[in-house]
């Protein structure tokens, strides 16, 4: 998952407390919908985080299932591990799942597959722990051209500080095609995944609430700008963004998703 900077502040807190809930947290019924999730079974979020999307699924399964967070980011999990949900939270990369074969029912991740460092191997290792007839789910951010909000914050990022800067936010949607991702799924050895298009919203208190917690994200502008190029950005924002906020300052706006589903 996107991790963020900040000074005073445990960046996987400021995580939680911001892109969770503007982002990522009505994903998780989605993701655990197109899998089928149901009582009494045995799944995998791999990238966990915070557990967004694995407390949907700690509550699908019910006290009869077992669920499993897994992430290589200590921080993220020792928030996770804050939460009052009955998961067993292991930190190990995807890449090296440290689990035997056919061990889950179901195996899941959202919003972290974009930042693997071999997206093919992870994918292998995913299918690998799955049992015959396990399912697979895994989302990820589709095209920046395709979330009208972000398009014209990307386009304004490369107007006022050029496209270096402008790609450093896009770097979260850069597996936003289908072809790509069909093309990770025949490296990994998937046959028969679907590559399935889901549309969801981003939404902030505010215009300037989206740019600090954009600044604060180390991935895409979090070291990239100084004091004053963020203080002209978010001025630039407010007039450039202004068409996709309500009456009272609102900002909303879509955000579509590819999800590679597969079954074992």
């Amino acid at each position: 998952m996107m991790m963020l900077e900040t000074t005073d502040r445990n960046p996987a807190e400021i995580y939680d407390e911001k892109f969770v809930p503007a982002l990522f947290a009505p994903w998780g019924a989605i993701v655990a919908e197109l899998a089928g999730i149901g009582p009494g079974e045995k799944v995998l979020d791999v990238a966990c985080g915070t557990g967004a999307l694995t407390a949907v699924v700690a509550e699908k399964v019910g006290p009869e299932g077992r669920v499993t967070g897994l992430d290589i980011n200590p921080q993220m999990l020792a928030v996770a591990r804050a939460k009052p949900l009955a998961v067993e939270w292991i930190e190990a990369p995807a890449e090296r799942l440290p689990f035997a074969d056919a061990a889950f029912d179901a195996v899941l991740s959202q919003f972290g597959f974009m930042f693997f460092d071999d997206q093919a191997l992870a994918l292998g290792e995913m299918h690998r722990v799955l049992r015959p007839g396990g399912r697979l789910a895994v989302a990820v951010c589709g095209a920046v051209e395709d979330s009208p909000g972000y398009a014209v914050f990307a386009s304004l990022l490369d107007d006022l500080f050029g496209e270096d800067v402008g790609n450093a936010f896009r770097a979260p949607f850069v597996l936003g095609d289908a072809e790509k991702l069909a093309a990770i799924c025949e490296k990994a050895g998937l046959a028969g995944a679907r590559i399935v298009s889901r549309t969801g919203s981003v939404r902030f208190d505010s215009i300037a609430e989206l740019v600090s917690t954009e600044r604060a994200c180390v991935w895409t502008l979090g070291g990239v700008l100084d004091e004053g190029q963020f203080e002209l950005l978010r001025r630039e924002s407010e007039r450039a963004l202004r068409p996709f906020t309500d009456a009272d300052g609102r900002i909303a706006f879509a955000m579509p998703s590819l999800i590679i589903a597969a079954t074992k």
